[in-house]
């Protein structure tokens, strides 16, 4: 949960490096959190007509989407890409797929042009 929240205080921060951890970190309770608005949506009733998902979760999909977007280019940055890279996404499966892939890719060690390295700093010690 520290890692979450770690995230969403550097709210627009697009500079810097963020290791592996903390990028999964944050999707994994992102994914638990859209389902729990998306589920609550449903269980009041408030869906919009002819979606599953309601005011709750459109209003949670708005305040992480550029969290999100931060955390992924600092992850980008982490690996030694620009934080354009992301662009990526928009070319049908084979985006997807090689983001993936640059996502689950193994910190630069050392100091590269976006920053130290934060394994090495020891932000966050778990």
């Amino acid at each position: 949960m520290n890692w979450y929240l770690q995230v969403l205080k550097k709210y627009a921060d697009f500079n810097g490096r963020a290791r592996r951890k903390e990028y999964w970190m944050y999707t994994l309770f992102n994914l638990i959190f859209i389902i729990i608005a998306g589920s609550a949506d449903n269980l009041m009733g408030i869906t919009f007509n002819g979606f599953p998902y309601g005011p709750i979760y459109l209003l949670y999909a708005l305040a992480v989407i550029i969290p999100g977007l931060a955390v992924s280019v600092r992850r980008l940055h982490d690996i030694g890409k620009s934080g354009w890279m992301i662009l990526v996404a928009f070319i049908p499966l084979v985006g997807i797929i090689w983001l993936l892939v640059l996502y689950c890719t193994d910190s630069q060690p050392g100091t590269n042009e976006y920053g130290p390295n934060p394994k090495s700093e020891g932000e966050i010690a778990y």
